[in-house]
């Protein structure tokens, strides 16, 4: 290949091996999560509900970098099964807070394992994960949306 389009190979991509860890960590997720009759974004939403209990739907989009159109069908998902309740803010009546409910704090408890088995699943010491964790977060800033 010309050294012209060396920079156009596969290999030399930092989106291909993101974009494959990325799909090959959904899909090892896919069994455990299959349990608690969640997918893997559903998954990550009641994370953030697990650790804040009530957040503003449109801070909920922004925590998890999802757009109106992905976050209201899965919302109403995770509220057809009862883990999550919507309910107009008190202050301003625009604004929808996502509740967890009962059921969903209990589903808490069936996950709690989840993370842990999904680490022995990586092969990575405890420094790599620590420095792949530092670096992919530095990568999610929005200034490397401005440099990029």
């Amino acid at each position: 290949m010309n050294e012209r389009y060396e920079s156009l190979k596969l290999n030399n991509q930092l989106c291909f091996p993101l974009y494959s860890v990325a799909n090959k960590i959904i899909r090892s997720y896919t069994p455990l999560l299959e349990d608690l009759d969640l997918t893997y974004t559903q998954y990550i939403a009641m994370m953030v509900l697990w650790e804040k209990e009530d957040i503003n739907e449109k801070e909920l989009g922004d925590t998890l970098f999802l757009k109106s159109n992905t976050l209201t069908p899965l919302l109403k998902k995770l509220e057809a099964k009862g883990y999550v309740r919507k309910t107009k803010n008190d202050q301003d009546g625009r604004s929808i807070m996502i509740c967890l409910t009962d059921k969903g704090r209990k589903l808490k408890d069936k996950a709690v394992n989840i993370p842990e088995m999904i680490s022995k699943k990586v092969n990575l010491s405890a420094d790599e994960a620590v420095d792949l964790y530092r670096l992919l977060y530095k990568m999610m800033d929005e200034k490397c949306d401005e440099q990029l």
